[in-house]
């Protein structure tokens, strides 16, 4: 085996922190990657990890041959990109992360017309809605929300505003009431994200109380967006949502806005990618391909009709 593919296999099972889950990123078996590590350390004659039944950490040998391989790969990949940037067309396998309910109803319809633009470029998509970490969890690019944005050493460039809009079954409504404060929502059934605290953080402004953060709770939680959608519409409690994901029960009347006179349009959606000095064609292909559908008008900021819920119960 080639020293690259050696330091490529032990650069990953670090990042990824196991061999396991080395190996399910590699596509091969645990097995494989310790047996690997093992011919590294012998031809080494050192050892790079100390091992445990759940969990390996880096010698300080394994540190320092973890940093220099770091820089190399780096190396390795910036000329790589380099070469690759001089081709006619992106080619290659795009890895892409994007949050549930956006990646579903907004990006994943457009994905034909990229690929049928460029016809060479592989794709393997993952919805979540965890922080997703680009170099650790091997992603050439993530779609998130401005609320996930944290990490200085990524590019992220804004594609959207992602106005919220609190919203409820008509029939939640009917037995509980219509909040006709921000603070009344503390007694209503808010129903909250799990993966991510400061979702449930709802800020209201007005010219009587100014500025405010609520942090909302309910006895529903629920690791996705779409699971909140589904729980909100069924009538179990209130919920803010993404305008284009509950514009059409809006529209339908399935769903009632609350709070209306209160806006939320400060978060948006981010596309990440990692910050190096020459970027892939496909990543620069995907990146421009976003910016040009969601950035100057995005594709649900149309007129929809609304039924606003009054103040009176």
């Amino acid at each position: 085996m080639d020293k690259t593919t050696e330091m490529t296999i032990f650069v990953r099972a670090v990042e990824a922190g196991g061999f396991s889950a080395a190996a399910r990123q590699l596509a091969q078996t645990p097995s494989a990657v310790s047996k690997q590590i093992r011919r590294l350390e012998e031809r080494l004659h050192t050892r790079l990890f100390h091992r445990t039944t759940r969990h390996i950490h880096l010698t300080e040998a394994g540190q320092h041959y973890y940093k220099r391989c770091t820089e190399i790969l780096r190396a390795i990949e910036e000329a790589e990109n380099a070469a690759s940037a001089m081709s006619t067309e992106p080619w290659g396998r795009l890895r892409v992360a994007a949050t549930v309910s956006f990646g579903r109803v907004e990006v994943l319809p457009l994905i034909n017309e990229f690929m049928t633009r460029y016809p060479q470029i592989d794709i393997e998509f993952e919805l979540t809605d965890r922080h997703v970490d680009l170099i650790q969890d091997g992603f050439d690019v993530a779609i998130q929300w401005r609320e996930q944005v944290d990490d200085p050493d990524v590019v992220a460039r804004r594609l959207c505003i992602n106005r919220r809009i609190i919203c409820a079954a008509p029939a939640y409504l009917e037995r509980n009431g219509i909040p006709r404060t921000p603070e009344d929502l503390m007694a209503h059934n808010c129903l909250t994200l799990s993966t991510l605290d400061e979702f449930n953080d709802w800020a209201f402004t007005d010219a009587i109380h100014g500025a405010r953060v609520l942090r909302v709770h309910g006895s529903f939680r629920a690791n996705t967006a779409d699971a909140l959608h589904e729980a909100v519409r069924s009538g179990v409690g209130l919920a803010r949502l993404s305008h284009w994901l509950v514009a059409p029960d809006i529209a339908a009347a399935r769903l009632t806005p609350v709070l209306p006179e209160y806006p939320h349009d400060d978060s948006a959606f981010f596309v990440l990618y990692a910050h190096r000095r020459y970027l892939s064609r496909k990543v620069r292909a995907f990146v421009d391909f976003l910016i040009e559908k969601f950035t100057s008008i995005a594709p649900w900021e149309q007129t929809t009709p609304t039924h606003s819920a009054s103040s009176t119960p």
